[in-house]
């Protein structure tokens, strides 16, 4: 009896992967009922408001995903500089790129159009939204790309961008993440990095 109620809460543990589906679902729903909303006919002349918020919502769904504890286990150390990582990558190409290659945006705005900042940052969320959840559910990944791509699409229909423009920022943000976990793999082990907060002041310490 006693084995066989040992099978059964083992069992039950392992149920979750039925929940993470639902929540991958919850998860693909949000983002897209987003977008619902986000994309009326007169979508040329909305401001970057609403971009500028969805760009960080892949993003913003790991770190709201790893305080839920939704089957990841990278610490909250590894997982935070990876983000930073990445992020920092990705800045550190687009920008100085926008001011050296200055291309005129669609709608005449200004010069900086080359790359895609919003594909960049949307990108680079829904890379290390699949690393770190993807294996929980394929619709994990489906969905963080997806909104990546809808972003994407957005700054084409609204002439803030050309084709090339958002293409170059998503290669930009999905290479900056990759390198960012290629960096962590090989140069950072758990014992040798410590990393606190103390409500004003943010604390790195590395030992190599």
């Amino acid at each position: 009896m006693k084995n066989e109620e040992c099978k059964m809460k083992s069992s039950d543990r392992r149920r979750p992967r039925f929940l993470r589906g639902r929540t991958a679902l919850a998860l693909i729903i949000f983002h897209f009922s987003f977008f619902i909303f986000h994309f009326p006919a007169t979508a040329q002349h909305r401001s970057d408001a609403l971009d500028d918020l969805l760009q960080q919502v892949p993003m913003a769904t790991v770190f709201a995903l790893k305080a839920f504890d939704i089957d990841n286990a990278t610490p909250w150390t590894e997982l935070t500089l990876t983000a930073v990582a990445a992020y920092a990558a990705g800045v550190a190409v687009t920008y100085p790129t926008k001011q050296l290659i200055g291309e005129r945006r669609p709608d005449k705005s200004d010069h900086r159009s080359f790359p895609s900042g919003h594909a960049m940052f949307a990108f680079a969320g829904a890379t290390m939204l699949s690393h770190e959840f993807g294996h929980a559910s394929p619709w994990v990944t489906i969905g963080g790309y997806g909104l990546a791509t809808l972003v994407s699409a957005d700054r084409l229909v609204r002439d803030r961008h050309y084709l090339h423009d958002v293409c170059a920022g998503a290669a930009i943000g999905i290479g900056a993440t990759e390198l960012a976990y290629w960096l962590k793999k090989r140069l950072i082990k758990n014992d040798n990095v410590d990393l606190s907060f103390t409500g004003q002041s943010l604390s790195l310490a590395v030992r190599w």
